[in-house]
């Protein structure tokens, strides 16, 4: 169980909640685990396998308290709520953001800013423990580029030229991507990004794992009452989820692509784990099985968050952006934060 601001993350499998006179009672095999007053929550989140007694789901619909169920993975099922919501109000201030080229502006910007640094840290961190001087001096430069176009940000104010500056800073990143990569170079060369389908065996993993941030993250904006489809960066596309594609660049790097060149890099992956034909590759079922179980253990490891200065399961990091989003577009937060991984 974990709780931030005033939404309770319910996170252990067979946990049962109920209503305890004005209090929520989580147990987990009859034993229970916290007690929480109603008055400090406005929102549940259940993953996995969580059971909600039917007198709580009542009292939980008159105190206006909103219970959200995931699954284990993080997929969004479904959300509970009282026949007053605020998720109209928050839904109409976001397309009011949307449609307001300054706010539009000011969130790309912040993304993209976070999404650079995020970059940087992972190139800086790669240059040190490089044992090689010239791809240290490779990835020093590049940082030094990513450093110079986050500081031209601060002069573009149009949500166009700021999606150039992302173009141009995911260039540079991506040029010297393959000197992240320090094993099996024959089998995981990279020699740019590419999609729809990968043509190697690197974006292939990329693609894979860049799918399973954006459908946590879409989960997580449905979660809180967001539409996923109307975003600030990406431009609005039938059928995409322009919002989770938005947050989640600020993870495809920490996340994504740390977790992609180690698993690589550890030789937990080879060329026999590939599918190659004409139109490109895809990672097998074996592949699938090893990437997502690399992925649920990432998730579960603890970090500090820099803005809420909480610890708190990589995992809910998707959940927590979309809050404090959430937050500024009802006016409760001045600025959105944008996550930095540390």
């Amino acid at each position: 169980m974990k709780k931030l601001f005033n939404v309770l993350y319910v996170l252990t499998e067979d946990s049962y909640l109920s209503k305890q006179g004005d209090t929520i009672s989580v147990k987990v095999g009859g034993t229970e685990k916290v007690r929480v007053p109603a008055h400090t929550i406005e929102s549940i989140i259940c993953f996995g396998n969580t059971t909600v007694s039917t007198p709580l789901i009542s009292f939980c619909g008159e105190r206006g308290i909103s219970l959200t169920f995931m699954g284990e993975y993080g997929k969004f099922y479904g959300r509970i709520e009282g026949p007053i919501s605020g998720n109209v109000l928050l839904r109409r201030a976001q397309h009011f953001a949307t449609e307001n080229a300054e706010t539009q502006a000011l969130i790309a910007k912040l993304i993209i800013a976070a999404k650079i640094a995020n970059c940087r840290n992972v190139l800086l961190r790669a240059s040190r423990d490089s044992q090689n001087s010239e791809d240290t001096d490779k990835l020093t430069k590049a940082s030094d580029s990513l450093a110079s176009i986050a500081r031209q940000l601060e002069y573009k104010n149009d949500v166009d030229e700021l999606r150039g500056m992302e173009g141009l800073a995911a260039s540079a990143y991506f040029r010297v991507f393959n000197y992240l990569i320090r094993a099996n170079k024959d089998d995981f060369y990279f020699e740019e990004r590419n999609k729809r389908p990968p043509k190697d065996n690197m974006n292939a993993i990329l693609s894979f794992l860049y799918t399973l941030l954006a459908n946590d993250m879409r989960s997580a904006l449905e979660g809180v009452g967001l539409d996923p489809a109307r975003g600030f960066l990406h431009a609005l596309r039938p059928g995409r989820a322009s919002l989770a594609l938005d947050l989640m660049e600020e993870f495809r790097s920490p996340l994504c692509d740390r977790l992609a060149l180690s698993m690589v890099n550890l030789k937990q992956l080879s060329s026999m784990h590939f599918i190659k034909d004409f139109s490109g590759v895809t990672i097998n079922d074996d592949a699938k099985k090893i990437v997502l179980t690399a992925w649920q253990k990432r998730k579960k490891e603890i970090i500090m968050h820099p803005y809420l200065s909480e610890k708190l399961e990589i995992g809910l990091l998707p959940h927590v952006q979309a809050l404090l989003l959430a937050r500024y577009l009802r006016g409760d937060l001045e600025v959105y934060p944008p996550f930095y991984w540390k």
